[in-house]
């Protein structure tokens, strides 16, 4: 069969990147043929087996996402009518949703569509602007597809006409011969620090990983680092429109004798290579769909924190790390102290994580007419 994705992929980075190009591997792998339209990028190429398309204009922000719909579908309309196109799947149910339902009805092909998260819990919620968008892409989409129970209950709440018996659950899913901590990898990225940073080799590593936007409170990490007993570096793998206002408030809490050992890299493509090298991975977001972040550390054998909200609460169990209270500092000092200063503790995570991550290694593919 032919299928058409349509949403962020490789060069970009990020979780929904990683979801589709799991997918497309699973097909091709199949036997399927898989095409990838995705956002305006100069380094566009296809890989393993995979044929993307990046679509036309610029990344302008504000208008990004709607030059995306309006191109994405019309490149889609194209692919369609060219290879003749058996399934349609839109990653993020605007803009991408929005375009495979438009290109889907326009030609008869059937559609499904993924939420990712952001695009319920974020925009819909809390951009009425968008509101109408997303309500017609989950009512004209023929399957909807949600990445963790907690998502699926939110689009079903939408009580959008036969919204509950097409919604189901697709997790994400992670590669564990790609995540795992060898004897080569697992001091890697702490020789890259300590050559960057002259970071201290004897202290513990924390680790995030993630865009630094507001949702994913990585402020409340910085005042949880200011509160702990335990002394630890703070690496903070990411980029985003927070990143300049984090980097500030390190340095002005460095000045004034509150807070130490936190550094920033940037964006990475290497994450397979950093999280071996952590003690512990924590995601203290104030929403989450999912957090693959989260089963891509469990897979490397590394104890977890995170929010007890959305989907994170539905992957880390007492077996594998702790839940905090996102709007805790003092709580996400203590399960940090509690994990570092509790060897017994630490060592139950570590011998549970990668069983747990196994929960998730099957790359499932959701088309019925696969089956």
């Amino acid at each position: 069969m032919k299928i058409a994705m349509v949403g962020q992929f490789p060069p970009h980075i990020g979780g929904v990147g990683v979801h589709i190009h799991s997918l497309s591997k699973e097909l091709v792998k199949q036997g399927h043929e898989v095409y990838v339209i995705t956002y305006p990028h100069k380094d566009i190429k296809d890989i393993d087996g995979i044929h993307v398309i990046g679509t036309k204009g610029i990344n302008i922000p504000g208008l990004r996402g709607m030059l995306f719909a309006i191109n994405a579908r019309k490149e889609l309309e194209k692919l369609i009518e060219r290879e003749n196109i058996d399934i349609i799947h839109g990653h993020y149910l605007f803009p991408a949703g929005w375009a495979a339902v438009k290109a889907g009805k326009s030609t008869g092909t059937k559609t499904y569509v993924t939420a990712h998260g952001s695009d319920m819990f974020e925009m819909y919620k809390k951009q009425s602007y968008t509101r109408p968008l997303i309500k017609k892409v989950l009512a004209d989409a023929d399957v909807v597809l949600a990445v963790s129970n907690a998502l699926k209950d939110e689009i079903i709440s939408t009580r959008i006409p036969k919204i509950e018996e097409k919604t189901r659950l697709h997790w994400n899913s992670v590669d564990i011969d790609k995540f795992k901590t060898t004897k080569e990898n697992q001091s890697k990225f702490r020789k890259e620090l300590a050559h960057l940073f002259n970071i201290a080799a004897d202290k513990p590593v924390i680790l995030f990983i993630g865009n630094l936007i507001k949702r994913k409170n990585v402020d409340l990490l910085l005042e949880a680092k200011k509160q702990m007993e335990t002394k630890a570096n703070l690496v903070i793998v990411g980029d985003g429109p927070l990143l300049n206002q984090l980097k500030e408030k390190a340095e002005r809490e460095y000045f004034d004798g509150n807070l130490d050992n936190v550094y920033f890299t940037g964006s990475r493509r290497d994450v397979e290579d950093i999280i071996p090298s952590c003690d512990l991975l924590v995601l203290p977001s104030f929403t989450e769909s999912f957090g693959l972040v989260l089963i891509e550390a469990l897979a490397c054998g590394k104890p977890v924190i995170g929010s007890d909200v959305g989907g994170i609460k539905e992957i880390i169990t007492e077996d594998v790390g702790l839940l905090i209270d996102p709007n805790d500092s003092k709580d996400l000092a203590n399960a940090i102290d509690r994990i570092l200063g509790d060897e017994e503790l630490m060592e139950k995570f570590k011998s549970n994580a990668r069983n747990r991550a196994k929960d998730f290694a099957e790359t499932k593919l959701p088309y019925d007419e696969l089956n």
